[in-house]
């Protein structure tokens, strides 16, 4: 059944149309994410179809009884009230209250009597989704739910939206969350909007082939164009009325003609020279209102480290990377910054960006020109390469999107050609190109890169190290990325079970065989040969490290061979434990 028709909407805010005669459907079971670069109408749209603002043309129309929930990109909130206070002011049924204290505690919330103004914005775009979520309508609308929320939240997020039965209209920049949440893409692209069936790697797919087709038949008809530009030139307007149909069809592809728009983010890696030593930190430790943040946190960074940082919201991960940029001071320990050291610091705030300056002005202000690998390239030039055409440089930055300013300070943090990179939540409110477009750009970064994100797929796709914040301020180090900190973390619960249980079926057989020890059949065998297999394990990892040496520029068969290492050592440290085991139980055999 057909819950909602969007026919021909319209929806300008300069002499330029935003969205212009879009239409499509959503039925019953829809789970539909909404995708395209910053600045398309992504969030506008939702705002029409939720009724929060009207459009000039065009109307919906929606079956009787349809219930709409909405959560925007950036929820209002009453400053003087508590958590559970601001909760039950969005919801009318206050006999619900059960519920929303439930749904609280499911999303991490568990002080419900804070003031909402003491909560970080992850927090308080959870408090945002309990409102919504105790009273779910048929069509969830929701604007970068994934923004500012950490991992876990993010993976219960996933599992929740998985199962909802209403349809599903979101926005969302997570490439793992629409894979496995969406069942249809609606594709905003140059004024168009295109509809995908399937999930995200489906879509990928489909516009792959839309795209290598349309640029054929543009480049058939190109030739076409060409060919009759030449008739046209060797006199055919003098020749018989026959030729006037000719004419007139070249007319048509001269007005007609597509224009292929190849254009994209094209981030040349522009850094500075960067000596051995980058970044040494010994022993910080922070901790602000009495919570420790940081304790007895010591990494010397490496020239080409790529290293992410996760951790609940709140626990410290962006004040580690302002005490690396000297922003604040840790309360113990030090900082070692080598002299040929030039940090660019993406923070979560848009930090030092004048909203009031045009956008050519506020480039320039960085720099006016930068040399390339491609040669000298201008300001108006390096604004071009990232989607913003001659036509924007005059635009006041405040006119432009939450993503496009996003987008122009990246833009300037990369205009001072920095060595090391310090990223913090660089992936919210980026649109997908540009996510893809820095993520090749950090593979040809030459320097250090250290990262704040909750965006699993970027993590995985840039980092070969992770940080997590662990119990208490101490920060654990994993080798590779997020899916393969997980992995660990799974098999580490794993043994600890089985060890478990393992205790506990030998107390078992001890009770009910009080007689002799001695070896099983299986012990005996692996009595027997646990030496050799010790010996081959350390031999395989020291053939290892030394690939590791010889392939330190390639960071994916680097990231690649920390992750057989690790699994390898796991292994040995297994193996380690039984050897003590069969050597005691040997021993108390033969004392026997």
């Amino acid at each position: 059944m057909i819950l909602l028709n969007v026919n021909n909407i319209t929806k300008s805010y300069t002499e330029k149309p935003l969205l212009k005669d879009i239409s499509f459907s959503i039925h019953e079971g829809d789970k539909l994410a909404l995708i395209g670069v910053n600045g398309t109408g992504k969030s506008t749209l939702l705002r029409i179809i939720a009724g929060d603002i009207q459009p000039e043309e065009g109307n919906l129309t929606m079956t009787n009884g349809t219930r709409i929930s909405y959560l925007p990109q950036m929820p209002s909130y009453t400053d003087n009230l508590t958590v559970l206070e601001q909760v039950l002011k969005n919801n009318s049924n206050l006999s619900m209250e059960y519920e929303y204290k439930s749904m609280l505690n499911q999303l991490g919330i568990t002080n419900l009597n804070v003031p909402i103004t003491q909560l970080s914005g992850g927090e308080k775009k959870r408090v945002s989704m309990a409102s919504v979520f105790t009273n779910p309508g048929d069509l969830l609308i929701l604007d970068e739910p994934t923004n500012h929320i950490d991992s876990d939240t993010s993976a219960w997020l996933e599992q929740y939206l998985y199962k909802y039965k209403g349809a599903i209209l979101m926005v969302t920049h997570d490439r793992y969350f629409l894979d496995r949440v969406t069942n249809g893409i609606i594709e905003l692209d140059k004024g168009k909007l295109y509809r995908h069936e399937g999930n995200y790697s489906k879509f990928l797919e489909e516009k792959a082939s839309r795209e290598e087709m349309s640029l054929a038949a543009e480049r058939k008809r190109y030739t076409l164009y060409k060919h009759e530009l030449a008739w046209i030139r060797r006199g055919a307007q003098a020749r018989s009325t026959k030729a006037r149909s000719r004419i007139e069809r070249f007319e048509e592809l001269k007005r007609n003609k597509l224009v292929i728009d190849e254009s994209q983010i094209n981030i040349s890696s522009l850094s500075s020279r960067l000596g051995k030593k980058v970044i040494e930190l010994n022993h910080i430790s922070k901790k602000y209102d009495n919570k420790q943040l940081i304790k007895d946190f010591t990494y010397t960074v490496l020239r080409n480290d790529r290293i992410g940082i996760i951790g609940e919201n709140g626990c410290g991960k962006s004040t580690l990377l302002k005490i690396i940029q000297g922003i604040i001071p840790p309360d113990e320990g030090t900082i070692e910054i080598g002299d040929t050291v030039n940090i660019g610091y993406f923070s979560q705030e848009n930090e030092h960006m004048n909203t009031n300056m045009r956008l050519i002005d506020f480039i320039q202000s960085y720099a006016y020109n930068i040399a390339t690998p491609e040669g000298v390239i201008s300001a108006s030039q390096m604004l071009e390469r990232f989607l913003f055409p001659t036509s924007m440089h005059s635009t006041m930055i405040n006119r432009l999107s939450g993503g496009e300013q996003r987008r122009l300070y990246l833009l300037s943090i990369l205009m001072k050609a920095p060595n090391v990179l310090l990223l913090d939540e660089p992936t919210n409110d980026l649109d997908i190109e540009t996510l893809t477009i820095l993520e090749d750009y950090l593979d040809n970064f030459n320097g250090a890169v250290i990262v704040v994100s909750h965006d699993r797929y970027f993590l995985d796709r840039v980092v070969f190290r992770t940080f997590v914040y662990e119990e208490e301020g101490t920060i654990g180090h994993y080798p590779g990325g997020y899916s393969d900190y997980i992995d660990i973390r799974k098999y580490e619960s794993q043994e600890i079970k089985t060890s478990e249980s393992k205790e506990k079926k030998q107390k078992e057989i001890k009770k009910k065989s009080p007689g002799k020890l001695k070896f099983s059949y299986k012990e005996q065998r692996e009595f027997d040969t646990i030496d050799e297999d010790i010996s081959n394990l350390e031999n395989k990892i020291a053939e290892l490290e030394k690939d590791m040496l010889s392939q330190s520029s390639n960071h994916a068969k680097l990231q690649e061979l920390f992750h057989e290492k690790d699994i390898l050592e796991k292994e040995l440290e297994q193996k380690m434990e039984r050897w003590v085991y069969l050597n005691e139980l040997a021993e108390k055999i033969s004392l026997q």
